[in-house]
């Protein structure tokens, strides 16, 4: 089984989303959006530039 977005609102209202590994943990969450289609074009952002993300190591 693949990762998955899994969409919803919260206490507050906002639209949230979340990708859940196959393992069901959870890998990412967003930002709380206004609309739900705010959040479905967040899940789609990630989907188009996470595959060609690079990864930094930061000074800690």
């Amino acid at each position: 089984m693949a990762g998955k977005f899994e969409l919803y609102k919260d206490k507050a209202g906002e639209y949230r989303f979340r990708l859940k590994a196959a393992n069901g943990e959870v890998i990412a969450t967003s930002e709380g959006y206004a609309s739900k289609s705010g959040a479905q074009n967040g899940i789609a952002s990630v989907q188009k530039n996470a595959p060609t993300a690079e990864v930094v190591e930061l000074d800690t």
